[in-house]
């Protein structure tokens, strides 16, 4: 396979991945926004998310945790201004799409896909905080980490 540089690339190169793969290298793009994020249980859930040997029960507990937490900030999103609170929502997204059991997955869906696309809306809302994010630089960072995950 091409270097991943792009967008297209990316998709093909996680299409290619096993739902496992998917789910660590999804992990992987929430762990690089995983500095937005206010709360420990996300942290931990992102930690099981990106581990080899994480246990189904391990792994069923750490999107319980990172799913209610997306939920429970959801209602905050458009409330006020604090984008900060927003992008916490969004790492929070991500790590959850990364760990989204088989049973709650849709037949096309990629989760790492869906984390990627959260860990960028994450940064996105820190921009507006932070001159120094970029969601360009992140989307370029998501596409060497799965440079290197996937060996290229």
């Amino acid at each position: 396979m091409a270097t991943i540089d792009n967008d297209q690339a990316l998709r093909a190169a996680l299409e290619q991945m096993t739902p496992e793969q998917q789910r660590r290298l999804g992990a992987r793009f929430a762990q690089h926004v995983m500095h937005l994020s206010r709360d420990e249980r996300v942290d931990r859930a992102i930690a099981a998310g990106v581990s080899e040997d994480a246990s189904p029960g391990e792994l069923s507990d750490a999107f319980k945790a990172a799913r209610a937490y997306a939920v429970k900030t959801y209602t905050d999103c458009g409330k006020d201004t604090d984008w900060m609170a927003q992008a916490d929502h969004f790492v929070a997204a991500a790590a959850a799409a990364a760990l989204t059991p088989d049973d709650l997955m849709a037949e096309k869906q990629n989760r790492a896909w869906k984390a990627a696309v959260q860990a960028r809306m994450a940064v996105t809302c820190a921009m507006m905080e932070d001159d120094d994010a970029s969601a360009t630089d992140e989307a370029r960072e998501q596409y060497a980490l799965a440079s290197a995950f996937a060996g290229l």
